[in-house]
């Protein structure tokens, strides 16, 4: 790594946006979105936060419950927006905030928020260490703190579940 990757990355530095509109191939038969293929629009917005600020490949380690809040219906416009929220040596968390949009009401609504883990990897799949990231607003921050209490309840369950195959 070159000495600029070694640096903290501002959480701006990779918060992405991806805009999608729904067609009738990503709907049930009655024109509401398939849950699973938002699911995958939610992993492949947070994958490129993820890749923006490790600047290496990623994979998808877990991701938390997702409620879906609101339909979305063929023709809304379902806009993604991501950001890091912390890094955790060779994994990071990224927020995944959903909402739908649809142009000809000019209405918006939230539909669903998730948090993912992504571990940094090399070409072999190897753990590669994640530059820390710097949230510079208090909403930043909040959500700065905020994962370091989900990872912390994300290990006990761990702990837990092992525990109890034994």
């Amino acid at each position: 790594m070159s000495e600029e990757n070694l640096m903290p990355r501002s959480v701006r530095d990779s918060q992405s946006e991806m805009t999608e509109i729904v067609l009738p191939n990503d709907a049930n038969p009655l024109d509401a979105m398939l849950g699973g293929r938002l699911m995958h629009w939610i992993d492949l917005a947070g994958a490129m936060a993820a890749h923006r600020h490790s600047r290496s490949y990623v994979v998808t380690a877990s991701v938390d419950h997702i409620d879906f809040l609101v339909p979305v219906k063929v023709g809304d416009l379902v806009i993604l927006r991501s950001s890091v929220n912390r890094v955790f040596h060779t994994s990071m968390e990224v927020g995944v905030k959903v909402w739908v949009e649809n142009y000809i009401a000019d209405t918006a609504q939230h539909v669903a928020s998730a948090y993912l883990i992504f571990v940094a990897i090399d070409a072999k799949g190897n753990h590669l260490k994640v530059v820390p990231v710097v949230p510079d607003t208090d909403e930043q921050r909040r959500r700065y703190d905020d994962a370091g209490r989900r990872r912390e309840i994300r290990r006990t369950e761990l702990e837990r579940r092992r525990k109890a195959k034994r």
